[in-house]
């Protein structure tokens, strides 16, 4: 094992750790550019050394820079992002791979639970890529560990299958009681799929909240942008509520003075709602549409509305905001 010379880093005020072992949360690491999530999966594996900081596992300390626990003994699982099966044994053997004699009951088990029933005896090049994903997660839980590692493991699926995949996977997680960490680029899959969510930057844990509280009430306009589409516009509160070129908007939390006020394209109403709006340009996107408006002082912003609304270019309509939003602070 080398070094890690660029150290995992815990928030301010803190040390990162996983959830205790064998509980019933999942966590996601989503997005940004220079996230050193490898590392991340790596040292809490015991692949890395840390510079800076501890990780415990159900309470025990298995790495910092006095302790490294060696990986064999953390009791962790690890799904790699091609699923690494061995192509020459059968889906049963591979789920029984490094199990000791006599586990035929717990591979049997894990067939029932993954919905592989009568497919133990074929090989991996004869399953579809989600039986082929299935396979890999069940042969990670079937030692039991106390935590299991997902290195993106919905990269390599069509967008329908990505769907299904991430239902079923969760649904096996909670079915085993399964503490998972799953880092992803992908933000839908991360505010669907996780019981708490960690928002990494440059190797720094910037914020670990809910996915309910990431999108509604982010704690810093970085990670506001991690959960969703954010746009912010010039404000000013008075406590629970705010001027805003969109008119007065609730507050999530009070604040007073200058501030900067998320608006997510979602969270805006048209029609019959209070502030004059026009419409710059729409573009069709299924189910719903993306409206580019123009009020006065800002001159382009995006609303998500119903594909089937009537909405096009130089028309004219009035807007709001539904919800109460969050809003930071200005310096000065």
């Amino acid at each position: 094992m080398r070094r890690c010379r660029s150290p995992l880093r815990q928030p301010e005020g803190g040390q990162r750790r996983p959830p205790p072992g064998r509980g019933r949360r999942n966590r996601r690491h989503p997005r940004p550019q220079r996230r050193r999530k490898t590392t991340l999966l790596r040292a809490i594996a015991g692949f890395e050394r840390v510079a800076a900081g501890e990780i415990r596992i159900g309470g025990r300390v298995v790495e910092s820079t006095s302790v490294s626990v060696p990986a064999h003994k953390r009791s962790v699982g690890l799904v790699f992002q091609d699923y690494a099966l061995f192509p020459n044994r059968t889906v049963a053997a591979n789920i029984a791979y490094g199990l000791p004699r006599g586990s035929a009951a717990r591979v049997t088990e894990l067939l029932r639970r993954g919905e592989l029933e009568g497919l133990g005896g074929r090989y991996p090049h004869q399953l579809s890529g989600g039986q082929q994903q299935r396979v890999a997660v069940l042969r990670s839980l079937a030692p039991h560990p106390r935590i299991l590692l997902l290195d993106e493991p919905f990269s390599n699926l069509d967008a329908a299958l990505r769907l299904a995949m991430r239902e079923e996977l969760v649904t096996i997680l909670r079915a085993e009681g399964m503490t998972a960490v799953l880092v992803t680029h992908d933000r839908t899959d991360a505010m669907a799929a996780a019981d708490r969510i960690a928002v990494m930057d440059a190797g720094r844990v910037i914020e670990s909240a809910t996915p309910l509280d990431l999108y509604m009430r982010p704690s810093s306009k970085e990670s506001a942008t991690y959960a969703a589409d954010a746009q912010f516009f010039p404000g000013v509160a008075n406590g629970d509520t705010a001027e805003t070129p969109l008119g007065t908007v609730r507050l999530s939390m009070p604040l007073r003075g200058g501030c900067e006020v998320l608006i997510r394209p979602e969270w805006i109403g048209v029609k019959g709602l209070g502030v004059p709006a026009t419409v710059v340009r729409r573009r069709f996107e299924g189910a719903h549409a993306r409206l580019v408006l123009s009020v006065p002082g800002i001159p382009e912003f995006v609303a998500v509305v119903p594909s089937w609304m009537a909405a096009e270019a130089n028309d004219s309509f009035e807007i709001g905001v539904n919800v109460a939003v969050p809003a930071f602070a200005t310096a000065g």
